[in-house]
C-alpha cells in the first residue's frame, strides 16, 4: 500500500533543505520573515506554514516548492535533495 509520508515519516522531502537555506541566508531569515518575504511574491504562507513545513508536519504542494526554489534561487531538484 502507497503511504504519503518519507521513510521517517515526515510529509514532505524539502523541509530540512528550507530550514538550512534559511538560516544560511545572508543575513539570516526567520520563519516570520521567510513568510513575509514568499508573500511579498504571491505565495500565501505564514509563520506557522513555514514551521510546519521545516518539520516535515505539512505537505508542500508543487506551486510552494517551485516559490521556494526561485526565493533561494535554485532548482526545485535540488530543494528534494536529501
Amino acid at each position: 500500500m502507497y503511504k504519503n509520508r518519507a521513510a521517517d515519516g515526515a510529509l514532505n522531502l524539502c523541509g530540512p533543505k528550507i530550514a538550512q537555506l534559511r538560516q544560511a541566508y545572508t543575513p539570516a531569515l526567520s520563519q516570520r520573515a521567510l513568510a513575509d518575504r514568499l508573500q511579498l511574491c504571491g505565495l500565501d504562507v505564514d509563520k506557522n506554514a513555514i514551521q510546519r513545513i521545516e518539520r516535515g508536519q505539512r505537505f508542500v504542494t508543487d506551486i510552494e516548492l517551485r516559490a521556494l526554489a526561485e526565493f533561494f534561487q535554485i532548482s526545485a531538484d535540488q530543494l528534494l535533495e536529501g
